[in-house]
C-alpha cells in the first residue's frame, strides 16, 4: 500500500493589511476644555454676553464665517478698546494657554487609555491628535499639549510688537476633514503645490492610520463633517455635551452624520464617556489583533 503523502496548505494572504496603530482625534473647545473665545474675552475684563451680542453676532448675521468673525472681533478689541486690561499678544496667548484648565480628569484619560491598549495588545500604538477651529497658539501651551502627536488650530499673524494683527490660518468645519486625511497619511501638511492627500488613491498598507482605525470626539456643529467622513469609512464617532439641549435644539444631523454615542463631557474613570472611549479602543484593538493572527500564522 503506497505511503500517504502529507499536503501542506499555504495560507492565503490576508485580505486586509495590518496597521498596528489607533488614532484618537479630539476637538478642543467644549470637548476637552471650556470655550477659549469666551474665556479669553473674560481675561480682557469684558462681559462675554455683551461682547458676543454687540461685536460677534452682527458679523455672523452679516454672513461672516464664524472663525473669521471671532478673530476679527479680538483683533479689533486689542487695537481699539481702551477699557481692556491687556493687549492681545503672542506672549499673552501663551500665558493664557498655560493657565487654562481642561475639564476634570482629562489629564488622567491619556494614561488610562494607553494602559488599556497595552493590556490588550502591546504591539498596538495609540496616538492622540487635536483638530480645532479655536486658537492653536493657546492649545499648544496647555498642560495637556504634550500628550498629542499633532495639534492643528487657527493661527494669528502678529505685528512686530507681537500683537495680533491678521487671521493667518483658518480651520473651518469642512477644513477639519483635511486634517483627518493628514493623520491618515502621516503627513504634517499639504505639499508645496497645495495638493492635499487623496485617501481613495492610496492603498491601505501605505496609510499611517486608516480612517477605520480613528476615533473622533467632538461637541457640535463644527465636527459634523468629520463625523460624516469617519462614519463612511468605518471609524468611530463620539459626540460630547455639557448641556444636552445644545444637541437637541441647535445641532441637526442627517443619518450619515450621527455619532456612535453621545455622552456628557465627563472624563472621570466611571463616566459614560470614558466607558465609550474604552470600548471604542477595545473594539479596534480586537480588530487589529484578528488581522495580526491572519498575518502571523
Amino acid at each position: 500500500m503506497p505511503q500517504r503523502q502529507e499536503t501542506h496548505l499555504t495560507k492565503p494572504q490576508a485580505t486586509k493589511p495590518v496597521c498596528n496603530r489607533i488614532g484618537i482625534v479630539f476637538d478642543f473647545d467644549g470637548t476637552l476644555a471650556p470655550d477659549t473665545f469666551d474665556e479669553l474675552v473674560k481675561t480682557l475684563g469684558l462681559n462675554v454676553d455683551e461682547f458676543r451680542q454687540q461685536q460677534y453676532e452682527p458679523l455672523k448675521d452679516a454672513g461672516w464665517d464664524h472663525v473669521a468673525a471671532r478673530f476679527y472681533c479680538l483683533i479689533q478689541a486689542s487695537k481699539q478698546y481702551p477699557e481692556i486690561e491687556h493687549k492681545i499678544t503672542k506672549d499673552y496667548l501663551i500665558q493664557f494657554g498655560q493657565q487654562l484648565q481642561p475639564f476634570d480628569s482629562v489629564t488622567e484619560m491619556f494614561d488610562r487609555l494607553h494602559q488599556h491598549v497595552q493590556d490588550l495588545n502591546p504591539q498596538i500604538e495609540l496616538e492622540f491628535y487635536i483638530i480645532t477651529g479655536g486658537f492653536g497658539e493657546v492649545v499648544r501651551h496647555t498642560c495637556i499639549a504634550p500628550y498629542f502627536t499633532q495639534i492643528w488650530g487657527c493661527e494669528f499673524h502678529y505685528s512686530q510688537t507681537g500683537e495680533i494683527e491678521f487671521l493667518k490660518r483658518s480651520i473651518s468645519h469642512t477644513e477639519k476633514t483635511r486634517y483627518l486625511m493628514q493623520i491618515a497619511s502621516g503627513q504634517n501638511q499639504v505639499d508645496g503645490n497645495g495638493r492635499s492627500f487623496a485617501y481613495r488613491d492610496v492603498s491601505e498598507d501605505q496609510l499611517h492610520i486608516p480612517l477605520s482605525q480613528i476615533i473622533y470626539i467632538g461637541d457640535g456643529a463644527s465636527d459634523i463633517p468629520c463625523f460624516s467622513v469617519l462614519n463612511d469609512k468605518g471609524g468611530i464617532t463620539i459626540g460630547v455635551y455639557k448641556e444636552a439641549q445644545t444637541w437637541d435644539q441647535q445641532i441637526q444631523v442627517s443619518e450619515s452624520q450621527r455619532v456612535t454615542n453621545l455622552a456628557e463631557a465627563d472624563y472621570r474613570e466611571d463616566s459614560e464617556l470614558m466607558r465609550s472611549l474604552t470600548l471604542a479602543v477595545e473594539s479596534l484593538c480586537k480588530q487589529i489583533t484578528l488581522r495580526q493572527l491572519s498575518v502571523g500564522e
